[in-house]
């Protein structure tokens, strides 16, 4: 992900947005819909261009495991990108490309967004969001007390659980094509990564 790098609007236009640093709910709700991917992070305007088919292939396949597995084992419900995710003054909103929230947690589940810290958060790597989705999110969503967070990366073929402890995250397991995904925090959820990866 990168720091917004050319103008939302004209310069003229652009006058009437705030500083970064400032930005807040109500500003990123003003934006266009332009088919760039925004998102506000300890109020900085964060900008990115949409996501590629294979990325988006990617994301369906966890999401139909998940949505499958969830139908059988209601622990709670998983939602895909664009969702997004408010925490006032420090995610106003976010937009992981999947996010689970527990059952017993649901109210924080608006007609608008999720208004709260998700169970857990699946980024799907891609060249324009791996630094930020590695760094800027990892540790974002430790200090919004998500409990567990996957990276997937498309090049490796391998995704990565991380478990928050003690208000930092810890590499539970670094899954291969070979290995079977699972996570505590969905007890009996088990997928084989290489069939979630585009043959």
């Amino acid at each position: 992900m990168a720091v917004m790098t050319r103008p939302v609007l004209s310069p003229a236009e652009t006058a009437t947005w705030p500083s970064q640093g400032e930005w807040t709910y109500e500003d990123y709700a003003r934006l266009p819909r332009d088919g760039w991917q925004y998102e506000v992070i300890y109020g900085r305007l964060i900008m990115v261009p949409a996501p590629a088919p294979g990325h988006q292939l990617i994301v369906g396949e966890l999401l139909a495991a998940l949505t499958t597995f969830l139908r059988r084992h209601p622990l709670g419900r998983v939602f895909p990108a664009p969702t997004d995710v408010l925490v006032p003054g420090k995610a106003e909103p976010v937009q992981p490309d999947l996010v689970f929230v527990a059952a017993g947690r649901l109210n924080i589940v608006t007609k608008r967004a999720i208004e709260g810290a998700p169970d857990l958060v699946i980024e799907v790597l891609s060249p324009s969001t791996w630094l930020d989705d590695r760094r800027t999110k990892y540790a974002l969503y430790a200090d919004l007390g998500v409990r567990e967070y996957w990276i997937v990366d498309p090049d490796e073929r391998t995704v990565e659980v991380f478990s928050l402890q003690e208000g930092r995250y810890g590499l539970v397991n670094r899954y291969g094509p070979d290995d079977v995904l699972c996570s505590a925090l969905l007890p009996g959820f088990e997928v084989l990564v290489r069939e979630i990866f585009p043959a």
